[in-house]
């Protein structure tokens, strides 16, 4: 269809916004891809009882919770929406920050570590594809995560996280004081 601007929508057809229904499945087995990402999204939301504040276009996230007086939490996210293995390993990594718990972990890049086993582990179990591009973004991300901590003081680094250290910078090194 042609918009009056004479621009097409049909790329909104194809990004999977279509909703979802029971025509579509057949016997429990989802139609498309599409279909199983928007599952996996709501089942991921309900469980962990977290709240989208805003879809992102980019391969980036956030999650944080908010406590009010009377002792009710808000558990939220900005993450892309899923739609292929990297936006999902992001959208399950922020959703991870909720399922493990905030302040749990210390240092802060530990936490870090523990949303990406989380995010990757949670793939795996709903068969998803765990590309090796979404591994280099989980040890990218890890990596700053590491170098962030040491350039803020970080002493002694989680065991876990030895392999995220860049080279130079382990125990002796020039960032540890």
């Amino acid at each position: 269809m042609l918009w009056p601007s004479g621009k097409s929508n049909t790329h909104k057809a194809e990004a999977g916004r279509r909703p979802m229904d029971a025509s579509r499945v057949e016997g429990g087995v989802e139609g498309t891809m599409q279909d199983r990402y928007a599952r996996i999204t709501r089942e991921m939301l309900q469980r962990y009882g977290v709240r989208v504040r805003k879809w992102r276009t980019s391969m980036s996230g956030v999650a944080w919770q908010l406590t009010y007086a009377d002792g009710t939490i808000r558990r939220l996210i900005e993450a892309p929406r899923p739609r292929g293995p990297m936006s999902a390993a992001v959208f399950l990594h922020e959703i991870g920050h909720h399922a493990i718990g905030f302040n749990i972990y210390k240092p802060r890049c530990l936490e870090e570590y523990h949303a990406w086993v989380f995010a990757l582990r949670t793939m795996e179990e709903l068969g998803l594809h765990v590309t090796e591009r979404v591994q280099r973004r989980m040890a990218e991300s890890l990596r700053y995560a590491v170098a962030k901590a040491r350039r803020r003081g970080l002493k002694e680094l989680p065991p876990e996280l030895a392999p995220f250290e860049r080279r130079g910078h382990g125990q002796g090194g020039a960032m540890c004081r």
